[in-house]
């Protein structure tokens, strides 16, 4: 019994009670999981329900044709393996359900050794089926656009810019401090771009030594270098047809750059250790934090490969110069990991107003951190300013000390008042109520008003799940 046998599940379609038993119990005794049935209506119901790996079809069933079956097995499961079985006077038959998608066809009666190993290659041929669609999704962009938030000119001047450079499939090069979010443009070129449906690679050219940024990016041939035991094919042609997003390009040694300028001007590059041109058709967009004509001026950075990449150039301000983004970003991040964690968190007037006072050297990824951490260690359903990180508490003064906000306009002095006696109030809206010496009914009023949901439409992330550099 072969290690694949014990994951495999059968699914055996004969009328044939006789052979239905003898063959299920033969491959049951060989290791496999057999379900036998009867008929075409069996089949499908069986399938739909559970998880079948190779189904073994016989074309002749008494109530549904085998290729209505077959037809019907392949709407509901575009990968699925089916063997037809068929006998003396349906070969055509047989020839005709192999063009609508059956792996094989095999005459009956049949030795169970060539059963079994027709059941194995069709088994694999599933497996590699599956693994190369995972790969191919894996490579797709997401759909980020549900979680852009931010209402800054800046931040709109950003979107603007990058629904005008998309559909152009010039190169282009994404300026950015760290964790402004240069992942999150770029996914957004490139889902806005006449290439959307291609893939999407990302290479974050910082993490891989010069060898292996090498490999990962044009491939390698067998023999290549020490470890080199098979061909690899690179990213550049995992990306043909679709997008290449090189983050950190500057951190490129001068032999990758001058690589990747050939491909800029060739569309074509060499493997490593190999002799072959490949020719290719991508897009390449690329991000950098780092003064790019400085490193020019030092001899780090080639000046004809800048000039390449930065045919467009989409530059995103630090998200202190776009203040108005972040009361939103944190908002929008306490609902999401409230919903990741089921909790139900809320940002207390205090801890909103260090927030919001908070220079924020790490961009949106440090605002992201620190709203993930707060959400989780917060003992209250009001995260407090005792609460927050002792960075931010530190660099925060109360407002009646720093006048960088000049006069405050009556309805922002009503909001912060509501929301902070609120919060002493504990979250009472009877105690608080009365405290502002209002009714009840008119405080859900100000509560519904002042806590109303953000629109969403900053560079913040486009998953729920992975933050890196937003």
């Amino acid at each position: 019994m072969s290690e694949d046998s014990k994951k495999t599940r059968l699914l055996l379609v004969d009328d044939d009670a006789t052979f239905r038993r003898v063959m299920t119990s033969e491959l049951s005794r060989r290791g496999y999981a057999v379900v036998g049935v009867a008929s075409g209506r069996e089949a499908v119901t069986h399938a739909c329900e559970n998880e079948v790996d190779v189904t073994l079809l016989d074309l002749r069933l008494p109530d549904l044709g085998g290729i209505e079956v077959l037809a019907r097995l392949r709407e509901h499961n575009p990968e699925a393996g089916v063997i037809v079985l068929t006998g003396h006077g349906t070969i055509d038959t047989a020839i005709q359900a192999i063009r609508l998608g059956a792996y094989d066809y095999l005459e009956k009666p049949c030795p169970i050794e060539k059963l079994e190993m027709t059941v194995q290659k069709t088994f694999e041929h599933v497996r590699l089926v599956k693994r190369q669609k995972v790969l191919e999704d894996g490579y797709v962009a997401p759909n980020v656009a549900p979680g852009i938030v931010g209402s800054s000119r800046a931040f709109k001047k950003v979107l603007e810019n990058v629904a005008r450079i998309a559909p152009i499939e010039s190169t282009t090069l994404i300026l950015g401090e760290t964790g402004v979010g240069k992942d999150v443009v770029a996914t957004l070129l490139h889902a806005q771009s006449p290439r959307s449906a291609a893939a999407f690679v990302v290479v974050d050219c910082a993490s891989l030594h010069e060898e292996l940024l090498q490999s990962e990016l044009f491939g390698h041939e067998k023999g290549a270098f020490t470890g080199a035991v098979r061909k690899k094919h690179g990213l550049f042609e995992v990306a043909n047809g679709g997008t290449i997003f090189l983050d950190e390009v500057g951190e490129m040694s001068p032999e990758i750059q001058a690589k990747l300028l050939r491909v800029l001007e060739t569309n074509r590059f060499r493997r490593l250790g190999g002799t072959a041109e490949i020719t290719v058709d991508v897009r390449v967009i690329a991000a950098t934090n780092r003064n790019l004509k400085e490193a020019i001026s030092r001899g780090h950075f080639r000046e004809d490969l800048f000039y390449r990449l930065a045919t467009l150039t989409v530059e995103i301000p630090p998200l202190r110069e776009r203040k108005e983004d972040i009361r939103q970003l944190i908002e929008h991040f306490t609902r999401q990991f409230n919903l990741r964690f089921s909790l139900s968190r809320r940002i207390g007037q205090q801890a909103m107003e260090a927030l919001m006072h908070h220079s924020w050297p790490g961009n949106v990824r440090e605002l992201i951190h620190v709203v993930e951490q707060t959400v989780v260690l917060c003992d209250g359903e009001v995260i407090r300013l005792q609460d927050l990180p002792a960075s931010i508490r530190g660099s925060w003064e109360p407002l009646a000390d720093s006048g960088d906000e000049g006069i405050l306009s009556l309805p922002e002095v009503e909001r912060r008042h509501v929301l902070s006696v609120l919060e002493q109030a504990g979250d009472n809206r009877a105690d608080a109520a009365h405290i502002l010496g209002i009714s009840e009914r008119n405080l859900y009023r100000l509560i519904k008003k002042y806590r109303a949901p953000t629109s969403e439409t900053s560079l913040g992330d486009g998953s729920q799940e992975d933050h890196g550099e937003p």
